[in-house]
């Protein structure tokens, strides 16, 4: 099985562990505790990944780090991944984790390209119209690129919605080229 697929079956696991226990959210925060540790962390992450390691030594870490600040479910969790020898997969299970809580919530995550900064307002304004058209609640996360001219790119999962003015200069640029031309008259 792919790594992936794997990651998404752990996550699911967790889901469905934390629905029935402390709560979705409160797996969240842990999950995010965890990953954000192994990403800032490179010894921690080569600890727990390290094959000549035994996996009673890293899960009495895991259970005397985490033990006091993680729900127990969540901690169990952990432990399994380390029997099941999936730990290295832990950041994309925390992932996977976090797109089931947005489906949860009802909420997707939109990146939003523009070509200039937008104010608090605007970006409100903009925030309600995403969350209207898509009929969730739209988290933005905004880049500026300037080669864009003008307008807004939006992208959610597969979709994109392009309404750049680069986009509109490309297709008038395309459409005059492709012009039949009326021959000139000969007088």
């Amino acid at each position: 099985m792919r790594d992936e697929t794997v990651a998404k079956n752990y996550a699911e696991t967790l889901f469905e562990l934390a629905e029935r226990h402390e709560g979705v959210d409160t797996f969240g925060e842990g999950i995010e505790l965890v990953a954000r540790l192994l990403d800032e962390n490179p010894r921690v992450r080569l600890f727990l990944e390290t094959p000549r390691i035994a996996a009673d030594e890293k899960k009495a870490v895991v259970r005397k780090v985490f033990g006091d600040h993680l729900p127990g479910h969540l901690v169990n969790f952990l432990l399994v991944t380390i029997d099941k020898r999936r730990q290295r997969l832990l950041r994309d299970i925390a992932r996977e984790y976090h797109a089931l809580v947005d489906e949860h919530h009802n909420r997707v995550h939109v990146e939003v390209t523009l070509a200039r900064e937008m104010d608090a307002e605007a970006m409100d304004e903009l925030t309600k119209k995403l969350s209207s058209m898509l009929k969730k609640t739209a988290i933005p996360n905004v880049r500026v690129k300037p080669a864009l001219l003008g307008g807004i790119v939006v992208r959610t999962g597969d979709t994109i919605y392009d309404g750049s003015l680069r986009r509109r200069l490309d297709g008038m640029r395309r459409r005059l080229l492709e012009a039949e031309l009326p021959s000139p008259h000969t007088a």
